[in-house]
């Protein structure tokens, strides 16, 4: 069995203080337009020293692929 305890649905006044503050700051934070988000992903670390894709990838692709077929016909053959 379980011991079933009094429980408040109220709120204390310090929750409420501080519940009515931080509504306060994300109004503000919304009406100066601040974002905690970052502006852009091209200002992003990981993006330094990269490329971006050429008109040559289909090339790797296929490369990659008559690769991988060699290698399974390699196996399939040596059976």
């Amino acid at each position: 069995m379980s011991l079933f305890v009094r429980q408040q649905n109220e709120r204390t006044e310090l929750q409420k203080r501080l519940a009515a503050e931080l509504a306060e700051k994300a109004k503000k934070k919304a009406a100066a337009g601040e974002s905690d988000l970052p502006d852009g992903v091209t200002d992003s670390a990981y993006l330094r020293n990269t490329q971006q894709t050429t008109s040559r990838a289909w090339l790797w692709i296929l490369l990659t692929l008559v690769v991988g077929g060699i290698l399974i016909w390699l196996v399939l053959v040596t059976l």
